[in-house]
């Protein structure tokens, strides 16, 4: 023990001794011998109490001076580090073995040296409340306080608790309790203790009282005790309610605020009290010894003694006015509700008087789901545990499995468009909020009072969706589980004047409108009238005591205490006590009362029996009706009368200085309860009349009162459920019920009606006038908010179908408008002011990442399973380009492919646009805005003034008209070889650019600053590849690149297809139309040398075919290993801008008869000799027909022809088609365009809006081409042929000869290339991430164990990539590269950026985006649907299929900067 105290590393100290002593002690044959031989008992408790004793102060509760109790100092290490917890842990342990515990509960030396180490902590961490200013300083002790009390002492209780169970152990709990008892009365002598609590004083540990209330729990539930025999006497019972109420009134005080200035700690105090790990150990106890003390006591004492507690006896009274001396009136009506419901607590709760454990269970179980849905593991923790191993309800055992499945539907995790990710969640079934809901439960069991709140909103949404109530319904009143005839006595609280007196004034209150009441405290009021009808008192019947009723009437308000019978007892006049200046005081009391303030005189009698004593029911002073009876139970108790001697009262009853003057008035009330009840109903509905005796229609009603129809409603329906309930149990109820609704009095006015009214009068009269101010403002905003939603409010929705332009839909409009969301102010953009699109770019390889299986690959895990990258599309584009660099010229080569399939810049837009000056301005004062974001401003990152969406620059909006592309539409007559010319001399006219770049204007100085962000988005590796840094071509590529690659990923987002049509997925997202005209700007700074054109190559016969032989550097790239999108890009952005429409559709005409005739040599290469001879000689035989140059075959058979002069066919066979039949051939054909058809269309809708068209599969072909004015007029489908589409600008066979023979001379000298290079089309499926085992243990099993391959460790944080499988060290320091670590490193190579990691150790994933990062979540989930990050619960994990969708879904569409919301910079440390 003292090595202990001593040690500064306690905690790993203490973890080694148990360790060992936990194996000693868990063997119950070992224990028991230890403890009959060494007296490890008496060793280990008197060791506790030594240890305990180093750290004693005295104890300032009650009587400070003269206190002689001694409590531990919760700021001593001692208790702030849970030094004593090893010794304490071994103790509960060896309490847990039977023979042990009955030697401990049987040995009275022990029993008594353990109460007076629990009464160590009686008392401790006291809170006295602050009343002038705030506390310097908050101490954090009450952890200690509240972990010490759980641990030292409840936790031994419940283990010898779960030792008395039967009727044998009797023995036990009366020697527990009697020493209890003892350790108590010596608590109560130490402090000074009589009848009143030290005012502003507060502990929540009484640990000895606890002890008292579970065994005598225990008693009665399992040990069938006789509760009696071992209850004190009057005086002692009355001394331990004291303090247990003091907690409650005190929890009251501090959720209304009156200990504000104590600090947060207080509120932490409070909510610690009742929260599930510590509520059976502390306020159930509380409450059940409240129970059986208010059962046992005189219920006019108790109810008094709460009233004055809660300080709101003040409040009380039938007048209008009142001072409240010991309470602020801003405090009153809160700490009122309090103390009602208080009451209905303590006389609904059934925990520990007659219900089962398995009632228990379900009662918690049902009111934590009511307060929220809940999670598995939440609940788990939640539902207070009996903290004994050994009492049956553990959580997870098979009665909270099957509790569970009863009362909740499991609703599995969802997906909110916003990306949040939800847990699987357990929801109350309907019928539990039909019949089980419990408001008192729920109040009960609440940490934050918002959850009340909380579930009374759920049960409002309930009520509302089955159509069972539909306004604001009140709590509904739940029938309770019949007491345990030992408590009976709890039911007097319910029949007891003093409560009758405190409902009745209440009423009338609320019915006159007095100040500081509120809706809950008439829902409490009812609440407890209706508790009264629901348990009457078993003795006299209610009729014969009306009759002899005149000799009890001696307080003169009612005349016994039955509820029922004191419901209808009319109370003509009531003298009160008023301050002088209240209006009450005006009126003349009858000549014939004189009373001074606190005597008695008679009250009337009831009207059915014509007996009127005009008496008047005098001032109630619950404070004095308390003192009196507190007299009379302690003369009863005669033996100790004598000694005892009132102390003096404490200061605030009797200070005379500060009580104001007060005046004696009588009022006129001549009201029953039931007369109030019946006006409140009235008042409630705002109408007449409106309560009609339900009975009077239909008699059923008294012999069935329970109708559905009265359980779930709002105030007037539980008026009625009372009045009904009344009636059922007394006829002369019933009756007088008739008789008032007969009478029907107006409801009783509120004073001063008339200003109140014109207040109401003024009140319309201006809302009128704001709501039209208003609708102004609304006009106005109207506009800018349509825009807003429409572009900002879908996030997550590619589908929106909002068209791209921005301007209004009529022809004419000259300009396009843009709002700037900065400035606000609307105008077309300029050259000086030029506006911009918010954009983000990013470097993207998600199309590098295409494969061309179908089949996602798999995640390794197994040495076997690897993943080779030499399938993905990046690989091949890169070998292609390898390959071509080798034999041809480089700048040829540059503009033969594209580039950008891995580290490609993806542009993505919110929609909303700004000035660009007014972006500058925006940018500056987010430099100078300290505040931690989560971007970084110097990297130009910022977000969307408007809809707060990422991003990291601006796209100049080209000006001019937004609508030209309109003007265009029609096919012009003009004959091809004219449109060929024209399309040649536009190309020759470089300089012309509409906006001259040679003057420096604004708008070309931001086109250039764009530019440089767009090629600063990506890695230098991904721009450069040419073989001479820094050629111009380089760029060349880089810029239609950029173009390409935003038109392949819109095509991936739209599903590799264009079948679905509409406008541009991302609507009015797209930015690609302002990206088109910056990248063309800066492509025609670069002149194409016009004998190198390939323009000319596709549109004219070569009339020298020599000169290229005789130059000995490497040729031109062949026509027919030319990417063709590339082609049509390139031409495309080198022509002046904006572009006509014809020139367009010519573009393409001439490009398609180049792509078609790659088609045919690729398939020429495909199929085996013997087919190709045969295609050579039935295309030769069509070859004169007239439409020869439309038809494949003829075309085919040229192709092989020309092809042959060449050594192609020579080398080896290639893999063959399966079968080569026409329809195959077509298909094949078909197949082989449509990419590029796919491209074409989306970049013609881009430039010159119109939507596409939506077709089933097996027609894009013809759709597209038809769309794309390839197809001259649509034929019927079945006689169609792709080869119908072309439209050759030259005879075909001249341009196809001059074609191929390019092919037959590289042959000639690179015999082996000739085929690998031929474009082959391979089909790309969409990108995906790797494919993920069901089980997350397969994953785990086979990575945490995995060494690194660069460190060849076991890294401490393994993490592995999802979209290549690589292994990576997260965090680790042996792979870092140039301050670079690895998961940074990898997220660059493989991702240009982006990299998505699965942390083995914590089954989460990261996501890395540039210099950020973030946790995304997981995508594994335990069988209720819940996540188990870092692996702390060791639940078995399955994937969840939707969230790993979702995942992939926003790697493609590129959304995790704008979904995932909480990002950090990590410094290249992961």
């Amino acid at each position: 023990m003292k090595t202990l105290k001593k040690s500064h590393e306690s905690d790993t100290m203490s973890n080694r001794i148990v360790h060992i002593s936990v194996q000693l002690f868990s063997n119950e044959e070992l224990a028991r011998q230890v403890t009959e031989e060494c007296q490890l008992l008496d060793i280990m408790v008197t060791v506790l109490l030594y240890m305990m004793e180093s750290c004693l102060i005295k104890s300032e509760l009650q009587d400070e001076e003269n206190s002689l109790h001694v409590v531990v100092n919760c700021g001593e290490a001692l208790l702030k580090n849970n030094t004593y917890w090893p010794l304490v842990s071994d103790f509960i342990n060896i309490l847990s073995h039977q023979s042990v515990a009955k030697k401990f509960l049987e040995d009275h030396g022990l029993l008594v040296t353990w109460m007076n180490f629990v009464s160590f902590f009686q008392g401790m961490n006291l809170n006295k409340r602050e009343l002038n200013e705030h506390v310097e300083f908050e101490s954090q002790t009450y952890y200690a306080a509240f972990a010490a009390e759980l641990e030292a002492c409840a936790q031994p209780m419940w283990g010898l608790l779960s030792h008395c169970k039967v009727r044998e152990t009797q023995e036990y709990t009366r020697n527990v309790v009697r020493y209890c008892l003892e350790a108590l009365q010596d608590w109560f002598d130490a402090i000074n203790f009589v009848d009143e609590p030290a005012p502003n004083q507060v502990t929540f540990h009484l640990p000895l009282h606890r002890y008292f209330a579970m065994f005598l729990s225990k008693a009665v539930k399992c040990q069938e005790l006789d509760l009696d025999t071992i209850l004190p006497d009057q005086e002692m019972l009355m001394k331990l309610m004291i303090h247990p109420l003091q907690i409650q009134a005190s929890l009251s005080e501090i959720h209304s605020n009156m200990w504000v200035r104590n600090g947060l700690q207080i509120k932490g105090q409070a909510m610690t009290y009742v929260q599930s790990h510590f509520c059976n150990s502390m306020i159930d106890p509380d409450i059940y010894l409240l129970q059986v003390c208010a059962s046992r006591l005189d219920p006019d004492y108790f109810i008094s003694s709460v009233f004055e507690r809660f300080k709101v006896v003040d409040l009380l009274t039938m007048a209008s006015q009142h001072q409240n001396t010991v309470l602020d009136s801003e405090h009153e009506r809160s700490m009122l509700e309090g103390a009602l419901t208080f009451l209905v607590l303590l006389l609904s709760l059934r925990l520990h008087l007659g219900m089962t454990d398995d009632e228990i269970l379900r009662a918690e179980m049902v009111a934590q789901l009511c307060m929220n849905d809940r999670t598995h593991s939440s609940l788990l923790d939640l539902i207070p545990e009996n903290p004994n191993p050994k009492s049956g309800i553990i959580p997870g055992s098979l009665s909270f499995e099957s509790v569970l499945s009863a009362v909740a539907d499991f609703k599995a995790p969802v997906f909110e468009p916003g990306g949040s990710m939800q847990q699987g969640m357990y929801t109350p079934k309907a019928e539990v909020w039909d019949k089980e809901f419990d408001p008192v439960m729920v109040i009960l069991r609440t940490v934050y009072r918002r959850d009340v709140q909380s579930a009374m909103d759920r049960y409002t949404a309930f009520l509302k969706q089955s159509g069972k109530f539909p306004g604001n319904p009140w709590p509904p009143y739940k029938k309770r589980t019949p007491l345990h005839p030992s408590y009976r006595g709890l039911i007097k609280l319910l029949h007891c004047k003093t409560l009758h007196i405190v409902l009745f004034t209440l009423l009338y209150k609320i019915l006159m409108d007095h100040q500081n009441l509120s809706e809950h405290v008439l829902c409490m009021v009812l609440y407890l009238i209706e508790l009264g009808l629901e348990n009457s008192p078993e003795q006299e019947s209610d009729e014969e005591e009306s009759v002899g009723g005149q000799e009890r009437c001696h307080d003169s308000w009612f005349p016994g205490s039955n509820l029922i019978s004191n419901m209808r007892h009319f109370i003509n006049y009531v003298r009160v006590r008023v301050p002088e200046t209240a209006p009450e005081v005006k009126r003349e009391p009858p000549a014939s009362t004189s009373s001074d303030g606190l005597a008695s005189s008679q009250s009337s009698r009831r009207k059915s029996l014509q007996r009127e004593n005009s008496g008047t029911a005098q001032v109630f002073s619950l404070v004095a009706e308390r003192r009196k009876k507190f007299q009379e139970i302690i003369n009863r108790n005669t033996s100790e009368a004598n000694q005892v001697v009132r102390p003096k009262t404490s200061m605030k009853w009797s200070a005379p200085g500060a009580t104001p003057q007060l005046t004696t008035a009588i009022l006129e009330v001549k009201e029953s309860i039931l007369s109030l009840l019946i006006k409140l109903h009235h008042k409630l509905s705002g109408k007449q009349n409106s309560y009609y005796p339900p009975w009077l229609d239909d008699v059923d009603v008294l012999i069935h009162p329970e109708i559905p129809r009265y359980s779930h409603g709002d105030g007037m329906t539980a008026v009625e459920r009372i009045l009904l309930k009344a009636a059922v149990q007394s006829r002369l109820n019933k009756r007088i019920i008739e008789e008032i609704c007969r009478k029907v009095t107006p409801p009783v006015p509120p004073k001063k009606i008339s200003s109140a009214e014109k207040k109401t009068l003024d009140k319309e009269e201006r809302r009128q006038k704001a709501r039209e101010r208003q609708q102004k403002l609304l006009a106005e905003f109207a506009s800018r908010q349509k825009s807003f939603m429409e572009t900002a409010m879908d996030v997550e929705s590619p589908d929106a179908d909002v068209a791209m332009e921005v301007a209004t839909s009529e022809q004419h409009v000259s300009e396009a408008i843009y709002d700037c969301v900065i400035c606000g102010q609307s105008g077309p953009s300029t050259e000086d002011r030029p506006t911009g699109l918010v954009v983000l770019l990013q470097a993207s390889s998600v199309l590098g990442q295409c494969r061309n299986s179908t089949e996602p690959k798999r995640l390794p895990t197994t040495e076997e399973e690897q993943i080779y990258p030499w399938d993905t599309c990046a690989a091949l584009h890169d070998v292609r380009l390898t390959t071509l660099q080798r034999y041809f010229k480089d700048s040829s080569c540059l503009q033969a492919v594209s580039i950008g399939w891995e580290g490609g810049v993806y542009v993505q837009t919110c929609g909303h646009t700004l000035h660009i000056d007014c972006h500058k301005s925006y940018m500056e004062s987010l430099r100078n805005d300290q505040v931690l974001q989560g971007f970084s401003v110097d990297k130009g990152e910022f977000t969307c003034p408007l809809c707060r969406q990422f991003a990291n620059s601006v796209l100049p909006c080209y000006p001019g008209n937004n609508m030209e592309r309109s003007v265009w539409q029609s096919h012009s007559n003009k004959c091809m070889q004219d449109l060929v010319q024209e399309v040649e001399d536009l190309q020759e006219q470089l300089g012309t650019f509409p906006v001259s770049i040679s003057s420096e204007t604004n708008l070309s100085k931001e086109m250039e600053s764009v530019m440089k962000d767009i090629k600063s988005t990506t890695q230098k590796k991904y721009t450069d590849y040419s073989k001479t840094p820094g050629s111009p071509d380089n760029d060349f590529l880089f810029m239609y690149s950029v173009a390409r690659t935003n038109l392949e990923l819109e095509l991936v987002h739209r599903g590799g297809n264009l079948c679905s049509g509409g406008a541009s997925t991302a609507g009015k997202r797209s930015c690609l139309n302002q990206l088109f005209h910056v990248l063309a700007m800066h492509m025609r700074l670069y002149s194409i040398d016009s004998a190198y054109n390939p323009w000319r190559k596709l549109t004219q016969p070569l009339q020298d075919k020599n000169s290229e032989l005789v130059s000995e550097e490497l040729p031109e790239v062949p026509v027919l290993y030319r990417d063709v999108s590339s082609l049509l890009l390139i031409q495309i952005l080198t022509m002046p801008q904006p572009l006509h429409r014809e020139h367009f559709t010519c573009i393409i005409k001439v490009l398609f008869t180049l792509l078609y005739t790659q088609a045919l040599a690729a398939l020429s290469v495909k199929c085996s000799t013997e087919d190709r001879m045969a295609w050579k000689e039935s295309g030769s035989l069509k070859k004169n027909t007239s439409s020869g140059e439309k038809s494949w075959e003829v075309l085919l058979s040229h192709v092989i022809s020309e092809l042959s002069k060449g050594k192609i066919y020579d080398e080896g066979e290639t893999e063959e088609l399966a079968v080569v039949n026409v329809d195959s051939v077509e298909c094949y054909l078909q197949q082989f365009c449509l990419p590029f058809l796919r491209i074409t269309s989306l970049l013609q809708h881009h430039l010159f809006g119109g939507d596409l068209p939506s077709c089933q599969e097996d027609e894009e072909f013809t759709i597209l081409a038809s769309c794309l004015g390839l197809l001259p007029s649509f034929q019927s489908a079945h006689q169609f042929t792709s080869a119908s589409c072309l439209d050759w600008p030259v005879p075909a066979f001249d341009m196809i000869s001059q074609w191929c023979s390019e092919l037959a001379s590289f042959a000639d000298r690179h015999p082996d290339q000739v085929k690998a290079l031929l474009i082959q089309e391979p089909k790309w499926d969409l990108p995906r991430l790797l494919q993920l085992p069901e089980n997350y243990n397969t994953i785990f099993q086979y990575y945490h164990r995995k060494t690194c391959s660069v460190c060849t460790k076991v890294p401490k944080d393994p993490a592995v990539c999802l979209v290549c499988g690589t292994f990576v060290c997260l965090k680790g320091l042996c792979c870092k590269q140039q301050s670079y670590c690895e998961c940074v490193l990898h997220s660059q190579n493989c991702g240009a950026g982006t990299g998505i990691f699965l942390l083995i150790n914590a089954s989460v994933i990261i996501i890395i985006r540039g210099h950020r990062f973030c946790l995304w979540g997981s995508v594994y989930l335990d069988a209720h649907g819940e996540e188990d990050r870092d692996l702390r619960r060791g639940k078995p994990l399955y994937i969840c299929k939707e969230r790993y969708k979702v995942l992939e879904q926003q790697w493609v569409s590129h959304t995790f900067d704008h979904i995932n919301k909480r990002w950090g910079p990590h410094y290249n440390g992961l």
